[in-house]
């Protein structure tokens, strides 16, 4: 009975949840939902403490209990129609129906019905008509300036009456009516208000949020505001044409020929860097950005939303695309609308017939408009930056050659230090790769050619993306002309055959006189792709002398012993996963596994991964590697499949015999020799 109880409210939610038609009565449905407890049409609201802020809850802030960062509390009021009853549980009755004049009462805009009767406005909204009042709440015209509210109320109070009927249309507008991004002529000499309704359920008008909606009257709809909204008559590239404190963008603007984008119709949302903005920046950064029409274009189109966002409609973070193609983390911390985490923005809410613009403080610089050395500036490879710069390598992170730059983090150093030796300066140069290449477009096979001619392999597994023996460890940061791939270690070019490394190497002098006793020199000198695990010589020694002295007198078994230990793909060990096979040249497979950061073959660890060679890899082993025994399952698997057996041979003798029953049966069956007589 109970989960029959849970099924029918799930469905019934689910059900209520589909009715909504718009964002805002989702978001109430979901308050009215959470309010039921306490008695009918009764909502949740998360009010911010210490504010008049309240807002209807969705699912994540009811579970999150915030609004914009700030902790909340849960309230329970009437839901948007309805009163209490005294003595009775919940909101049961429905308000009655006044004229709007009367309404501004009921739902709390005093201050709005007595500027309505000092404007001479009252007999109009109660009279005939339908019209949508946007009524700015008492709080709302409390926050006027003094000047400006005293400009309103003089004048004959024709200034009033001018404001008043801009907050109003000649028609009823509920909250379904408001669709995002519409504009409806105002009863102020037809000046548009412009309509916003956001997906978290927020509807704006001219940017001031509605904090009590879909107040029915008599003679039209009543929608409480949280501000004074006034007319809007310019474009947003008209605003920012009369503001001195805009005078660098203003002019970036005209050179980056975006004054016609931001003349268009639209919904945009402009960043505005002021002035002071510009002049945080480098003057030989700000330079070359302006003096470049591609990343100056970048760089302004990077600040401007594709989207119209007022600041009311923020309650969390959220990435927004902008004009760039790339998105802006756009959230709030309390009252503060912040700009990637940062707030940065100090006037909000500027609008322009076409949007809306917020004022910024500082520059925001996508990563195309950057060189390489500001993509890695403030990121995880400062000490591979540092050490490009002093080894001489400035160049091809300043300048505007068309290269990629492999970039370690900076822990791959912890290891061979930062001393910058000849050495060293000759390995930095094998990490700055020819061409501005993108992850994306990386394929296992290809070949990329460093800046000194060095040729290096792009390998593709299914957990990382690696060339040579580095991975790619973060995400592609794309500047102006280059590109930065974020690697976990230093990069270590191949050198030769594999022969020649192990040659090279004295731990595998051992290793190398049985591949010659074997006759398999030709083969690991010659062209392939091979992954060898190579047994150092205490690997050898490790083993019985007798058991050595026969394998290294019988060149045919040796020969299949080590081939046992080569693999017939390259695998670095950033190709490693928890668990994978790999074919080797003679024997079923051999088992890959990664623990703690180290490669294990058949159980035995790899003491040193990733030495490169022109036709493989090579990976040290300690152990002289056997195939691994067969699985054997255990003695409680082993009965229950005896049991299975045993069980399905009783069935089938079962099933058997009761099929021969039926035999005999059609045999003695009439049917029977009626069909033989038939034939």
């Amino acid at each position: 009975m109970k989960h029959f109880t849970l099924l029918t409210l799930a469905l019934a939610v689910i059900a209520t949840l589909c009715v909504a038609k718009t964002p805002y009565k989702a978001v109430l449905q979901h308050s009215r939902i959470r309010g039921r407890q306490h008695g009918p049409n009764v909502c949740a609201m998360q009010t911010i403490p210490g504010t008049d802020k309240k807002y209807f809850t969705n699912c994540k802030q009811w579970y999150h209990r915030k609004i914009c960062g700030k902790s909340t509390v849960i309230t329970y009021e009437c839901c948007p129609g309805y009163e209490k009853v005294p003595g009775e549980k919940g909101c049961p009755a429905a308000l009655p129906l006044v004229n709007i004049y009367n309404t501004l009462g009921v739902v709390g805009a005093t201050t709005t019905k007595m500027y309505s009767q000092r404007a001479e406005l009252q007999a109009e909204i109660e009279g005939p008509g339908s019209f949508t009042f946007f009524a700015p709440s008492n709080d709302a015209w409390a926050a006027l300036p003094t000047e400006i509210l005293d400009a309103l109320v003089s004048n004959v109070n024709i200034e009033l009456l001018n404001a008043l009927h801009y907050h109003m249309v000649n028609k009823r507008l509920t909250s379904d009516d408001l669709k995002h991004g519409t504009a409806y002529p105002s009863m102020y000499q037809d000046f548009d208000v412009h309509i916003h309704h956001y997906p978290n359920g927020i509807i704006t008008v001219n940017c001031a949020r509605l904090v009590k909606t879909d107040q029915h009257a008599t003679n039209g709809i009543v929608h409480v505001v949280d501000r004074v909204i006034t007319a809007i008559t310019n474009n947003i590239h008209t605003f920012l044409d009369t503001d001195d404190d805009l005078e660098t963008l203003r002019t970036a603007v005209a050179a980056a020929g975006l004054t016609t984008l931001l003349e268009s119709d639209g919904h945009y949302t402009v960043f505005a860097p002021t002035n002071e903005a510009f002049e945080k920046i480098p003057p030989e950064t700000l330079n070359r950005i302006l003096g470049d029409p591609v990343a100056l274009k970048d760089l302004l189109n990077y600040h401007i939303l594709k989207n119209m966002q007022c600041s009311e409609s923020v309650v969390a973070g959220t990435p927004l695309e902008t004009l760039q193609g790339t998105v802006l983390e756009v959230g709030c911390d309390g009252n503060e609308m912040t700009l990637n985490g940062k707030a940065i923005i100090t006037t909000k809410d500027q609008l322009g017939t076409n949007g809306v613009v917020h004022y910024i403080n500082e520059l925001l610089i996508p990563d195309s408009a950057k060189t390489l050395l500001e993509l890695a500036q403030g990121s995880t490879v400062s000490t591979a930056t540092m050490m490009f710069i002093e080894g001489g390598l400035e160049s091809h992170l300043t300048g505007s050659e068309s290269v990629t730059m492999l970039a370690p983090q900076n822990d791959a150093f912890n290891e061979v230090g930062t001393a910058i030796t000849e050495e060293m300066k000759t390995l930095l140069s094998h990490h700055i790769v020819k061409g501005q290449l993108s992850s994306k477009s990386l394929y296992h096979g290809q070949v990329l050619e460093t800046m000194d001619g060095l040729k290096l392999r792009v390998f593709v597994y299914r957990n990382n993306l690696c060339i040579e023996n580095v991975c790619i460890a973060a995400h592609d940061k794309t500047g102006r002309f280059a590109t930065m791939f974020i690697v976990d270690k230093l990069l270590t070019p191949p050198v030769g055959t594999v022969m020649d490394v192990l040659k090279g190497d004295n731990r595998f002098s051992t290793l190398v006189g049985a591949i010659q006793t074997a006759g398999l020199t030709e083969m690991m000198n010659q062209a392939g792709t091979y992954t060898v695990f190579a047994p150092t010589n205490e690997a050898f020694s490790a083993m019985p002398a007798d058991e050595l002295n026969t394998l290294m007198g019988n060149p045919s078994q040796l020969a299949s012993l080590l081939k046992y230990h080569v693999g017939d793909e390259i695998l670095v060990s950033g190709g490693v996963g928890s668990h994978g096979r790999i074919k080797p040249l003679e024997g079923e497979r051999l088992e890959l596994s990664l623990k703690n950061y180290t490669v294990y073959v058949n159980k035995v660890p790899v003491t040193q991964a990733d030495l490169m060679a022109t036709n493989g890899v090579i990976h040290a082993v300690g152990s002289v590697i056997r195939a691994l025994p067969p699985k054997v399952l255990s003695d409680e698997t082993q009965t229950s499949r005896t049991v299975f057996t045993r069980t399905s041979i009783v069935r089938t003798h079962r099933q058997a015999v009761r099929k021969d029953d039926l035999f005999q049966k059609v045999l003695r069956s009439n049917t029977r020799r009626t069909i033989s007589r038939a034939q």
